[in-house]
């Protein structure tokens, strides 16, 4: 490996492929305030999952309705249990009580966050009386967008790197130089190896945004042929913590109890546990036949019939109000205004169908 000159601070590099790039952590300022990368590319990776989460809820017999206070808390509590979470095992690093509530430089820990996004969420579901496991599944599919957008935050802050290698897209930066350079002695310490701050490191970011994101292809292909409810929750979970647990033994800013990395343990126990559930459903499957999923029972049948009927009142109401408002608007005009004002109230689709005939009758 060729070694590098000491980087500019926010200057990140891939030499294998010639690429040098500026990334600083600051998107722009508004009044004094900074908004961060970082918090954008959350947001972002959090939206989609979103919209494709609410585009997806019939299928898997749910009523968005239902679901979204769920969603709310999971969120909530999603962001306060992956900052609980990093804090936990990082209590020598925030002397300042202000540090501790100051996530725009990152600090949050993905495992807190799945977490809490999944107790909070089912509590609610719970109290709204929605079955959890369809819910989870389609989370599931969720959770993969979020974090395969969301990892490219790590990016921005110059982070989730690994020890030295050779690969040709190895990187670097000062930001990066610096943290060796200031933890190289903890890193050894810990893990037996010697990082070199002037030599290309992995980019664990970006393996675990494609890994992602590639599991969430997969499953979005799979969804329609699932067996039983909760079947791609337990998908998600061996899909992602076979990846944590094989990429986190690369990561240099792991969080540790004594010698022991937390997410590498935790991602090999979800690995082990869901991988073993899938086996032995799928022989029960063989033995006894699928379960009902509950996109096809009865339940989910007249809560979706319910929650279209819903749609469809809510629609008539809206245009009943805007025919009133239409309807008074006209009142107070003059009456040569009148004509131009139902000319105005004409859709695209009457006019249409108006040309439609005149042709029809000029044929």
């Amino acid at each position: 490996m060729e070694y590098l000159d000491k980087l500019p601070w926010n200057q990140l590099t891939f030499p294998g492929f010639g690429i040098e790039l500026n990334v600083n952590s600051d998107a722009f300022t508004i009044g004094g305030l900074t908004i961060k990368w970082y918090g954008i590319i959350i947001a972002v990776g959090l939206m989609l999952a979103l919209i494709y989460c609410f585009g997806k809820m019939k299928d898997f017999g749910l009523d968005g309705d239902k679901v979204i206070d769920a969603v709310f808390a999971g969120i909530i509590g999603g962001i306060v249990c992956a900052r609980i979470y990093y804090i936990i095992f990082n209590l020598d690093r925030y002397h300042d009580i202000k540090e501790i509530f100051n996530i725009r430089n990152g600090g949050l820990a993905i495992y807190g966050g799945l977490i809490g996004a999944i107790v909070f969420g089912c509590l609610v579901l719970k109290l709204r009386k929605v079955k959890i496991l369809p819910v989870l599944d389609l989370a599931g599919m969720g959770f993969l967008i979020g974090q395969g957008i969301g990892r490219w935050g790590n990016f921005f802050n110059h982070e989730a790197f690994g020890t030295n290698t050779t690969l040709p897209w190895g990187m670097s930066s000062g930001r990066i130089q610096n943290y060796l350079i200031v933890h190289g002695a903890e890193i050894t310490d810990k893990t037996g190896i010697v990082v070199d701050p002037y030599l290309p490191v992995h980019p664990c970011f970006l393996y675990e945004s494609i890994w992602c994101l590639l599991g969430f292809l997969l499953l979005h292909l799979y969804y329609k042929k699932r067996r039983f409810d909760g079947e791609m929750i337990l998908m998600y979970t061996c899909w992602y913590g076979f990846e944590r647990m094989i990429v986190e033994g690369l990561r240099t800013d792991s969080l540790y109890i004594g010698d022991v990395r937390v997410s590498q343990l935790l991602a090999a126990v979800l690995f082990a546990a869901s991988l073993i559930t899938l086996i032995v459903m799928r022989i029960r499957i063989k033995k006894h036949g699928a379960p009902v999923l509950y996109v096809n029972t009865e339940e989910s049948k007249a809560m979706l019939k319910a929650a279209e009927e819903r749609e469809k009142e809510e629609e008539q109401r809206i245009k009943e109000k805007k025919n009133k408002k239409r309807s008074k608007e006209k009142a107070e005009l003059a009456p040569e205004q009148r004509i131009i004002f139902d000319n105005d109230d004409i859709t695209d689709d009457e006019k249409n169908n108006e040309e439609e005939k005149e042709n029809g009758k000029a044929d």
